[in-house]
């Protein structure tokens, strides 16, 4: 480990295996921290930028960004919340029906979510007549959790915070981690605090964006400070198992551009181990996710992508076209960084989240505005820079389309929509 200063230092071990065999395999362009929206009084303080590149481990394969800035200055003005993520809160409904299908959970189960944010997946459950615990470091949300009737210790989960639950609640019949468990630099001290609170015959269910998913969509943008790893079965079935826990099933969910929901019990625990596992097992062994070549090929896809976005927006810009960008969050960070639009290139970004409303973006200091903006200046373009939501932002500005409007989408591909084919390409998908 080096520091490099009291905010950041690098690993020189694999968060998984700790062996030192890790070798940077792509290199990003180094953003400030991704949900640094700031307001007006703050504009003239520099947002100091930090790498994000990505490591494989050459032992075990798992994928990892090296560079770890301190939690206390990732999430101590976080204003990201669960609620403001299109179909997010739905997804938890159908979430919290899963684990009790699985686990079979009496009523007055104790369940606890690490990472739980504004408490939307523990809502599910207690709405289910389940006994509830957050723990989230986000300390204003966390309180304001809690005041909403989802208790939430705001705090990092360890083994003390583990203790503490279970000397007030008892033991946890599940233990969930969403979006979550990759967010975390020392994951022994987590899976210690797992086995301390969960039940003899209890479940630890974490989800988190999938490794394969990123390589073949080329998701480049969900790579960010917060994300520490980059899970694939491989690399985390040997984790576990090296830890006295085992894992169990693997659950392949559409969130996120494509994420696993997996499955972990103590080690002897009473269920089987699924075939989903295999299945995982085999198809990344199939397709060489954790060889060199997937990342050079990676990188390749994510330049072409870059050289033709810049290339377009960069000529639309020269005919003096007004230019907005559509998302505010921290994905938009690195798209606008890696992209080399957000200097210049854009005149402001709108959102459709109110939180985000009348700030700046981070680095660029790009001003964010209601979507309602559109309609009071009427850009030529728009780049929707959101764009896994491209879809259900598109259907609901077809105003802005049928007055001559133009969208700009990307991903997967780059593509103008106007009047005359958005009806194909939304009927498209």
């Amino acid at each position: 480990m080096s520091i490099i200063n009291k905010i950041i230092y690098r690993r020189d071990t694999c968060r998984l295996c700790l062996s030192k065999n890790i070798g940077e395999v792509l290199k990003l362009q180094s953003t400030p921290i991704g949900e640094a929206y700031i307001p007006k009084e703050l504009l003239e303080e520099e947002q100091t930028k930090y790498p994000v590149d990505l490591f494989l481990c050459r032992d075990c394969g798992h994928v990892q960004i090296a560079d770890v800035i301190s939690p206390s200055e990732l999430y101590k003005k976080y204003i990201y919340q669960t609620k403001h993520s299109l179909g997010l809160t739905e997804h938890f409904e159908r979430y919290a029906e899963y684990v009790l299908k699985i686990v079979n959970l009496p009523k007055e189960s104790l369940v606890v979510d690490i990472g739980s944010n504004d408490g939307s997946l523990l809502k599910s459950f207690k709405k289910r007549e389940m006994r509830i615990v957050g723990v989230d470091p986000a300390e204003d949300i966390a309180n304001e959790a809690t005041i909403a009737g989802v208790e939430t210790l705001p705090k990092l989960f360890n083994v003390e915070t583990a203790k503490e639950i279970r000397n007030k609640h008892g033991t946890a019949q599940v233990i969930t981690a969403n979006n979550a468990f990759a967010n975390i630099d020392n994951l022994h001290e987590i899976i210690d605090g797992v086995k301390e609170l969960l039940a003899s015959g209890g479940v630890f269910i974490f989800e988190t964006g999938y490794l394969l998913n990123v390589l073949q969509k080329i998701i480049f943008d969900n790579i960010y400070h917060e994300h520490l790893s980059y899970f694939s079965i491989i690399p985390a079935q040997k984790f576990f198992a090296e830890n006295g826990l085992e894992l169990i099933d693997v659950y392949w969910v559409s969130t996120k551009g494509g994420s696993i929901r997996c499955s972990v019990q103590l080690a002897g625990g009473p269920r089987k181990v699924q075939k989903s596992v295999n299945y995982f097992v085999n198809l990344e062994y199939d397709l060489k996710i954790h060889n060199i070549n997937a990342y050079n090929n990676f990188e390749l896809n994510i330049n072409q992508m870059k050289d033709q976005t810049f290339n377009l927006v960069k000529s639309l810009k020269d005919e003096r076209r007004m230019i907005v960008g559509y998302g505010a969050s921290v994905t938009v960070t690195g798209i606008l960084f890696n992209f080399e639009i957000g200097n210049g290139l854009l005149d402001f970004l709108v959102d459709d989240n109110p939180i985000r409303h009348n700030l700046y973006s981070p680095g660029f200091h790009l001003p964010v505005y209601s979507s309602e903006k559109i309609y009071e200046d009427y850009p030529d373009y728009i780049i929707i820079l959101a764009w896994q939501y491209a879809k259900p932002i598109i259907m609901k500005h077809v105003k802005y389309l049928e007055n001559g409007g133009n969208f700009i989408i990307f991903q997967p591909q780059l593509k103008i929509i106007n009047k005359y084919n958005y009806a194909s390409e939304i009927a498209n998908g």
